[in-house]
C-alpha cells in the first residue's frame, strides 16, 4: 500500500476514504487483497473507526466486499460494473464537452492547454504515471470549464471500476494514444466543434473495448469470470 499525506482540511474519515480509494485504483491494494482494519489504521496514523467506515462507504461502491467472519477483501474487477461504469461516463462526458464548447473562458483554454502540453511532456520520457493523474485532471478541467464539477464528484464511486482499468490498460499496452486523444478535444472546445468533440469522446473511451482481451490475459487473477 502507498502512503498520501493527509490533507489540512480532511477529517480522517475522508482521508482514509481518500488513501484506501487511490490505493485500489492504482492496484497498489490489489483485486482479491485481504484488508485489515488495524493495519491500514497503523499505517495512515489514525484510530480504526475512520478506516472501517472509509471500508464500507467502499463496499457500497462494490469494490470492497466484506464477508461476516471472514474479513474484507478489494473485489475482483466485474466487467459488467466496467462497462456499465463506461457507459455512464460516455453519456455524461459527451454531453460535458458538448456544454464546454459553448460556455469555456480563455483561463479555461489556457488551463487544458497547460495541461495537455505537460502530457505531451511526459509522453516523451514514457512517464505513464504522470500521464494518468494529468488524464484524470483533464477531464475535471473539461467538466470545471462546463460549470459541472458538483456532476463530476459525484460520478466518482461507480468510476472506480473503470479507473482500475485504465490503471492496467497503461500497464499492459501503453497506451499512449490518449494524450493524442486529449489534444484533439482540446482543439474542438477551442473551436466549439460540437460535433466533433463528441465523436473524440466516444473513441477516447471506446479504447478499453479494444484493449480488454489483452488486458485480461495478462492479468486474468484480476477479473470475475
Amino acid at each position: 500500500m502507498r502512503k498520501t499525506d493527509k490533507l489540512p482540511i480532511e477529517t480522517a474519515r475522508d482521508y482514509a476514504l481518500r488513501a484506501i480509494r487511490e490505493n485500489i485504483v492504482s492496484l497498489d491494494l490489489e483485486p482479491g487483497t485481504s484488508i485489515s482494519e488495524n493495519e491500514i489504521a497503523g499505517f495512515l496514523g489514525v484510530s480504526r473507526t475512520p478506516v472501517r467506515e472509509a471500508i464500507q462507504e467502499l463496499s457500497k461502491a462494490a469494490v470492497i466486499e466484506i464477508y461476516p467472519q471472514r474479513g474484507s477483501y478489494v473485489a475482483l474487477i466485474d466487467p459488467l460494473l466496467v462497462e456499465e461504469a463506461r457507459f455512464l461516463r460516455k453519456v455524461l462526458d459527451t454531453a460535458v464537452i458538448e456544454e464546454a464548447c459553448d460556455v469555456a473562458t480563455q483561463t479555461d483554454i489556457e488551463k487544458m492547454e497547460e495541461n495537455v502540453s505537460l502530457q505531451e511532456f511526459y509522453l516523451q520520457s514514457e512517464a505513464a504515471d504522470k500521464i494518468y493523474l494529468l488524464d484524470d485532471e483533464f477531464h475535471k478541467l473539461i467538466y470545471s470549464a462546463a460549470r459541472k464539477e458538483t456532476i463530476h464528484a459525484m460520478r466518482s464511486n461507480i468510476m472506480l471500476h473503470f479507473d482500475r482499468v485504465r490503471t492496467l490498460s497503461m500497464k499492459t499496452v501503453k497506451d499512449t494514444k490518449i494524450v493524442n486523444d486529449h489534444r484533439q478535444m482540446l482543439e474542438a472546445i477551442k473551436n466549439k466543434d460540437k460535433e466533433t468533440a463528441k465523436a473524440l469522446v466516444e473513441k477516447h473511451l471506446s479504447r478499453y473495448q479494444i484493449d480488454e482481451a489483452e488486458i485480461r490475459a495478462a492479468y486474468p487473477q484480476y477479473f470475475k469470470d
